[in-house]
């Protein structure tokens, strides 16, 4: 076999008749590069390997051992990227409809085909291959862009709730270290809901966690503990989960430190997240704070004296970083 002209289109056709591949690539020479498979498990192992270079998928419809719709249905599930293309020669109507209804397949073409139309139709299929390609690059970008903007705000958020503690930000690191050892990945499902009604919830959840964590610190100070007793604390609001160790703990729940920067905004967020920020700016009232660290087991803390509050430009730093 030549070796694939890598600049032209790609298309998979499946067909278990020799002869008709064959004619299919004599068909398109030139057009696009055509990778042949026999049958329907071929065709997968072709697009396990090749799928994020594959514009189309042609498939016959009646092949031994599995026909056409099972395959379409596979690419459907899992490269939708790709555009389905159903073709045979027996009159399989029942079939075919149902693909058309399901969403998966872009064209139905019977066989014998006449080769102006077929570089017609394989023409048409690259190029919308191309559109939906450009449409997911393009709403990857905005939905990226949306993420960093609205982990940003909320990262900013919680800088004036510390000050609110009257910590002057010295949580805050404590806060964010956590948040980075969990990981902060937003679904980006609901980035892509309406950008006012988006900030407006959001501002309404910040609101709720921010009297929330006003609440939790309200019941550290009425207690009067040492703050060496802050990972029983956390013990006992946060459970099993936690694991008190000498001078520190394990949080064996990672998520729970993240819950704030990477919920929806129609997430409420949880009492025991709410008293793990309380329990930072409780500490920081008292010249303490904690060192976090990604652990096997989950993330390790360990009480620390504070250092000093964040600058403008540490901020922007841990910004950066999410």
């Amino acid at each position: 076999m030549s070796t694939p002209d890598h600049s032209l289109p790609v298309i998979l056709y499946v067909d278990d008749e020799a002869g008709a591949r064959k004619y299919f690539q004599r068909a398109l020479e030139g057009q696009a590069t055509v990778l042949p498979a026999a049958s329907v498990d071929e065709a997968k192992a072709q697009l396990e390997r090749h799928a994020a270079g594959i514009d189309v998928l042609v498939t016959d419809q009646r092949m031994p051992g599995a026909n056409g719709n099972a395959l379409l249905f596979h690419a459907w599930e899992r490269h939708p990227h790709i555009v389905r293309i159903l073709t045979t020669a027996y009159s399989e109507q029942e079939q075919t409809v149902e693909a058309i209804n399901q969403g998966r397949i872009h064209r139905y073409l019977p066989k014998p085909w006449d080769i102006a139309v077929l570089r017609l139709e394989m023409t048409q299929a690259v190029e919308l291959a191309r559109l939906r390609r450009r449409h997911d690059r393009l709403l990857s970008e905005k939905l990226a862009l949306r993420r960093r903007d609205i982990v940003a705000s909320r990262i900013g958020m919680l800088y004036a709730l510390c000050f609110a503690g009257a910590t002057e930000g010295l949580a805050l690191d404590a806060y964010l270290s956590g948040a980075l050892c969990a990981g902060v990945k937003p679904q980006p499902e609901w980035l892509l809901g309406d950008y006012p009604e988006l900030l407006s919830s959001e501002a309404f959840r910040t609101a709720a966690f921010a009297r929330a964590v006003r609440a939790q610190l309200a019941a550290l100070d009425g207690r009067r503990d040492a703050v060496e007793r802050a990972p029983v604390l956390l013990a006992e609001a946060v459970g099993a989960t936690f694991q008190v160790a000498e001078g520190g703990g394990v949080f064996g729940e990672p998520a729970l430190l993240a819950e704030f920067l990477e919920c929806p905004p129609d997430h409420a967020v949880s009492p025991r997240h709410a008293f793990w920020l309380a329990m930072l700016l409780w500490l920081a009232r008292h010249e303490t704070t904690l060192r976090l660290t990604a652990s096997p087991d989950g993330v390790a803390i360990r009480l620390v004296r504070t250092q000093a509050a964040p600058t403008r430009a540490d901020l922007a730093g841990w910004i950066a970083r999410f």
